[in-house]
């Protein structure tokens, strides 16, 4: 009797386990601007800036794709079609970019990383003429 009992509770674990959706398996992830720089630096990604035109005009990281925050769910699975690639997100100070992020994971991407605001940058950045 124990063993069937045993044996049905390891099989209730493992089919509840096997039910979890991308963004349950998936948690967010603030990184900082030294762990972005040496992921920029090292691996294939892809590097989002989510505020304004305007603002990634007067300033941004170079080879940042800009897809405001407020247009994610409309562009992001256009832009970013590969849900599991690596993919950095920021913003001014940070806000923006984390939730950004959390918007990311839920539409199903797997490995989205926040490195929060621009400000905390100090490294290079470009701007567009």
């Amino acid at each position: 009797m124990k063993r069937i009992l045993t044996a049905l509770l390891a099989t209730m674990l493992l089919i509840s386990g096997c039910t979890q959706t991308r963004s349950e398996e998936t948690k967010y992830n603030k990184i900082t601007a030294e762990e972005a720089k040496e992921i920029i630096d090292t691996e294939e990604h892809k590097l989002v800036d989510v505020r304004t035109p305007e603002e990634y005009e007067e300033e941004h990281i170079e080879g940042a794709l800009l897809i405001p925050d407020y247009e994610i769910e409309n562009l992001a699975e256009s832009k970013l079609p590969d849900k599991d690639e690596k993919i950095l997100v920021y913003c001014r100070s940070g806000s923006r970019s984390k939730a950004a992020a959390k918007k990311m994971i839920e539409m199903g991407y797997t490995d989205v990383h926040d490195l929060g605001g621009i400000m905390n940058w100090t490294y290079e950045t470009v701007t567009e003429e």
